[in-house]
């Protein structure tokens, strides 16, 4: 998996650094007006649905490499397409999605619809000039509780199955606010992912540390096995090029490497809060989460535990009966009892 390591030029620097501070020529920036802490966050404007997904626009696959182990569990793939001289070309920035179009019909005879899948690119692109995007894609397998037959999810295998030099319809780019914000360096940053979660994270680390941005990061990866964790080693050489940067890992169903035992992302709060609290109580910190739904419950109950007061209400205003019995919170409580703010990210799914 030493293949991940890819050192981008000098000469990319100033370009990388000027498409996630500026954007094309010509776009502005917004801020959040609500009235929750990091309303004051100005984000970039993004361009969405350029390419509609009853209109999509041919690309090209460059890449489709395994970026696990071999012996994982399952089979994720590194994705890439060159989107160039089509709509899509310098129009996606790091945290967006896009559509792909799978060929064929359904069980109805209709056309398969749209499936969307995370930007892993940075905002440049894989090739430095916003013309291919790429996509972490796990293959659907799965067994019928029924008939016990197998079932494929039709996008991810046939993403999966792409050869270099096939065609593929997409579409995109889609989402507006699981973005890095205008200005990068007035911020640090807490990733949270789990599986394939970690696809918008590759982009906007790429896009943080070869910008020079100097911003305290750290990246928490959460997946079953070691043998399950995605673009690992691209991420260690990552750390090893950039002090501000910290890759932390999580696995759930076996010890730790230091030799902790089985833990899921929220267990690194309690076991690295030497590394998390001092970001966390800063006014700084952003936290961005992607992955299974149910992820941020546990996530948001740590949080709870290890902040108090102003320092957690930058990211959580919860009621007080809430904050009394943080053991009894559940999925329901979220955005009701327990709200976060606008310094907190999510996408789960």
């Amino acid at each position: 998996m030493t293949g991940w390591t890819k050192a981008e030029p000098e000469g990319l620097r100033q370009t990388i650094r000027d498409a996630i501070t500026q954007g094309k020529a010509g776009e502005m920036t917004s801020t959040e007006r609500a009235g929750s802490p990091g309303s004051e966050i100005a984000y970039p404007e993004v361009q969405m649905h350029v390419v509609r997904p009853t209109e999509p626009v041919t690309g090209r696959v460059v890449r489709n490499e395994l970026c696990v182990g071999r012996k994982a569990a399952s089979f994720v793939r590194h994705v890439e397409i060159d989107v160039s001289g089509t709509p899509l070309e310098k129009s996606f920035r790091a945290g967006q999605s896009f559509g792909v179009i799978a060929p064929g019909e359904d069980a109805k005879g209709k056309p398969h619809k749209v499936r969307l899948y995370s930007i892993a690119a940075p905002t440049a692109g894989e090739d430095g000039n916003g013309c291919v995007l790429s996509t972490t894609v796990k293959r659907v397998l799965d067994e019928n509780w029924e008939d016990h037959k197998l079932f494929l999810g039709v996008a991810s295998n046939y993403i999966c199955d792409c050869q270099e030099g096939d065609e593929i319809l997409v579409s995109g780019p889609n989402g507006k606010r699981f973005l890095i914000p205008a200005k990068p360096e007035d911020h640090d940053y807490v990733f949270i992912a789990t599986g394939t979660g970690i696809a918008p994270f590759r982009g906007m680390l790429l896009d943080l540390l070869n910008s020079g941005c100097q911003s305290r990061i750290v990246l928490i990866m959460g997946v079953p096995y070691a043998t399950d964790l995605i673009y690992d080693d691209f991420f260690r050489d990552l750390e090893s090029k950039h002090t501000n940067f910290t890759y932390v890992t999580a696995l759930s169903r076996h010890n730790q490497p230091d030799g902790k035992g089985p833990m899921y992302v929220q267990g690194r709060l309690e076991t690295d809060r030497e590394l998390l609290a001092p970001i966390l109580r800063s006014d700084r910190a952003l936290v961005y989460a992607c992955g299974l739904a149910g992820m941020e419950l546990g996530i948001f109950q740590e949080m709870a535990r290890l902040l108090e007061g102003e320092d957690l209400e930058q990211y959580l205003q919860c009621d007080a009966d809430a904050l009394a019995d943080v053991a009894s919170w559940t999925r329901k409580m979220i955005h009701k009892q327990v709200k976060p703010t606008r310094r907190v990210f999510l996408e789960v799914y």
